[in-house]
């Protein structure tokens, strides 16, 4: 399984974080979701962002993605101050975004998913027009077949992308909405439980594919994940939250070793190779 190295081009070199917030903070009436959290994403890394239930991790998602404005703080991409703008110009900006109930059109293929996407990415001025009067929105010229056909071998969907995606599992729908994603060619992807419904060959599909994003587009990865082996095993720096605070950041290394991230979530398990305990699960 790998992505023909044409298809991804190297990554710049980049140094300055490509994604940030800064003492964001968001409250519901009396409640307070997230209290003074700040996360940088460097280009071209994978960060993790784990918690317990209720830790305040979908808010931080929400907040990054334009979903939701924070009470306070800031919330900054590639040197710009986006707190104020909506989700759909944070897309344009290169920001992409993955659920953790996958959101597909169930009456298009798997091929068309990821050929949209794709469209969306390089064509925005004409693609909905094309959508809707069907002037050519599936006449894909040699670079977008490669491209489409890259994602779809890597993931292993070549098989089934004739297929509407309504038909499929839950595992085989997030992997068509992990494929459309990354479609998008994305700078920074936000990954809301990426192996949830996924077996374990699957998982170690999407964790090659998430790699070779990193390696060969310099994507940058920010994922929350239930499954600690992952973000271990993944991660470059992870963030811990727990009842809306950040009470840890660091390696992998560092974030296994630490006590309070044991005593809040991680527990004995962490040594384990494999498998989470019950009470890392939501």
């Amino acid at each position: 399984m790998s992505a023909p190295a044409q298809s991804i081009p190297a990554a710049a070199n980049e140094t300055a974080p490509r994604m940030e917030c800064h003492d964001v903070t968001v409250r519901f009436g009396g409640v307070v979701a997230l209290d003074s959290v700040s996360l940088t994403v460097p280009p071209a890394a994978i960060v993790g962002l784990v918690g317990p239930n209720g830790a305040g991790k979908s808010t931080l998602f929400s907040v990054l993605s334009g979903l939701r404005r924070p009470t306070s703080g800031r919330v900054r991409f590639e040197g710009t101050d986006i707190t104020s703008l909506p989700a759909h110009r944070r897309a344009r900006l290169g920001l992409a975004r993955t659920f953790q109930h996958p959101e597909v059109f169930s009456a298009l293929t798997v091929r068309e998913h990821v050929m949209l996407a794709h469209r969306v990415s390089t064509r925005r001025s004409s693609v909905w027009t094309d959508m809707f009067t069907g002037r050519g929105l599936w006449r894909a010229d040699a670079d977008e077949v490669e491209r489409v056909d890259a994602l779809l071998e890597a993931l292993d969907l070549t098989a089934i992308g004739h297929l509407p995606v309504a038909g499929l599992s839950l595992g085989m729908t997030r992997l068509v909405e992990l494929a459309r994603a990354l479609a998008a060619n994305p700078k920074v992807l936000l990954l809301d439980e990426p192996s949830s419904g996924l077996d374990q060959q699957e998982t170690e599909q999407v964790m090659q594919v998430f790699r070779l994003a990193v390696e060969r587009r310099g994507v940058s990865l920010v994922l929350v994940e239930h499954d600690v082996s992952m973000v271990l095993g993944l991660c470059g720096h992870v963030h811990v939250l727990d009842f809306g605070l950040s009470i840890a950041a660091g390696t992998p290394d560092e974030i296994r070793d630490d006590a309070a991230v044991r005593a809040a979530y991680l527990g004995e398990d962490v040594e384990s190779p494999t498998e989470p305990s019950s009470e890392e699960q939501e």
